[in-house]
């Protein structure tokens, strides 16, 4: 089963977010990311948080309706975004794509996007924006890239080093390389052929790549 995750940041598309969901999919909305949710036209299935982002009056026509409402208090040591992950790992995701993250206060937007690297998750989380989709790579793991040829990808990496980088079927190629932390240099390349993959040997990367869909 596939869990989304939406969550309260901001959506200027949402033709290009509908895109993402699929009519089986699980939906779990982080408080806020409700209304992204009844945007492209979909009931939740789960709605998580402190439910200070939602209108009350939508919250009971929705609970009516039967979607579950799980309260927490608003002073946590947990943000929406983390308790929806936990939700959708208790309920039996096996695959979890987190929608409506970015945008608006910084802060948050690092922190809905390093929350891919909070921990080993059992199961493969990732997140989207537009067209491109985002997921972490850590040591001894490799990605095959879903772009076509010459979409863009690019590696950031997110541990103190990155070693035994290697490209294969981009078009600017590494071969066993060490990136540090802050390092621009894998930034903006292109799949050259498909399929195209992505190894390293140790630390941790974020991956992201533009798709096809």
């Amino acid at each position: 089963m596939r869990a989304i995750v939406f969550v309260n940041g901001i959506v200027t598309d949402y033709t290009a977010l509908a895109r993402w969901v699929a009519p089986d999919d699980y939906l779990i909305c982080a408080d806020g990311g409700t209304a992204h949710c009844l945007a492209i036209g979909r009931r939740p299935d789960v709605i998580i948080g402190d439910m200070d982002s939602v209108d009350p009056q939508t919250l009971a026509q929705l609970q009516a309706d039967g979607v579950i409402l799980e309260r927490h208090p608003r002073r946590k040591d947990m943000t929406d975004l983390e308790l929806a992950l936990d939700r959708a790992l208790r309920d039996g995701a096996t695959d979890i794509l987190i929608l409506g993250a970015l945008g608006g206060r910084l802060d948050q937007t690092l922190a809905n996007i390093l929350i891919l690297a909070q921990r080993v998750w059992p199961v493969p989380v990732r997140l989207a924006e537009g067209d491109q989709i985002a997921e972490v790579l850590r040591g001894g793991e490799s990605i095959t890239l879903s772009g076509p040829p010459g979409s863009v990808v690019s590696l950031v990496p997110l541990s103190p080093e990155v070693t035994g980088i290697i490209y294969e079927g981009l078009e600017y190629a590494l071969s066993d390389a060490t990136l540090c932390l802050g390092s621009t240099r894998a930034i903006s390349n292109a799949v050259k052929e498909s399929p195209a993959t992505i190894s390293i040997r140790t630390g941790l990367a974020l991956i992201v790549q533009t798709t096809a869909r």
